[in-house]
């Protein structure tokens, strides 16, 4: 029965990385478009949701989507969730309808063909460079000038799998405050055993992902970033011990 299993996972990465690339295959003159300015931007975003629902639901992943608040279309967020599976992506874009811009990790960018759209898009940070973390602050400040929002992981690295929620580091509490921006904490509930980074592992199944109450940051200083942090990683990890209970 075991041998069935590992089959099963086999050919569900495959899938998953299927489902990745053809949709991308299939609109690339329209993505290719979308990102030649970065006022058009929005539009890119538009086509990322779809996308990002065409893999979740290929995967057989059904999506609940809980709002204890509704973000504004016309206001920037930082938006922030735990960090557990390469779903992420897919759930954060199919959950905030407000464009945004992700703050990820450099080496995303040598993924073939997905790398592509990714570099030209998201604000890349090498997190080995200080000089890379600190332009961080720099090509975000333009991202918000435009009108849009941020998403930060702020656990950084995926932790392992034993670990519910590693401590969150300090850059998107303080570039949220710089900006005086409201924090938007989501928790992802079911990502890490639906398709996490362990190769043998994963299945369809139900995605949960909270949006708690925004936290705001107005009248806050670079003082308060700590405070800040605790906070919203609080939020989450309550979260996070409901859905395992």
């Amino acid at each position: 029965m075991k041998i069935f299993k590992y089959i099963f996972w086999i050919f569900y990465r495959i899938w998953f990385y299927i489902l990745v690339a053809l949709p991308i295959l299939v609109m690339f003159p329209l993505l290719l478009i979308s990102i030649l300015k970065e006022s058009w931007y929005p539009y890119f975003f538009k086509l990322a949701r779809i996308w990002s629902k065409f893999i979740l639901i290929g995967m057989g992943f059904k999506t609940k989507i809980e709002r204890e608040e509704i973000t504004d279309k016309n206001k920037s967020y930082m938006f922030i969730a735990n960090h557990t599976s390469m779903a992420d992506i897919m759930l954060m874009l199919v959950t905030v309808k407000n464009p945004f811009v992700f703050v990820g990790k450099a080496e995303l960018a040598k993924i073939p063909l997905f790398g592509f759209f990714y570099k030209r898009t998201c604000i890349l940070v090498d997190r080995s460079s200080e000089s890379s973390r600190k332009g961080v602050f720099k090509r975000a400040q333009r991202r918000l000038n435009q009108g849009l929002s941020i998403c930060i992981f702020p656990e950084g690295l995926v932790p392992d799998e034993d670990v519910l929620l590693t401590q969150f580091k300090d850059g998107a509490f303080r570039l949220a405050i710089n900006h005086q921006i409201p924090i938007v904490p989501l928790t992802f509930g079911d990502n890490k055993k639906r398709f996490s980074y362990t190769f043998f592992s994963g299945s369809p199944g139900r995605m949960r992902v909270k949006m708690h109450r925004f936290i705001p940051t107005i009248g806050l200083k670079t003082n308060n970033t700590k405070e800040l942090n605790s906070k919203a990683r609080a939020i989450i990890l309550k979260q996070l011990i409901a859905y395992n209970a």
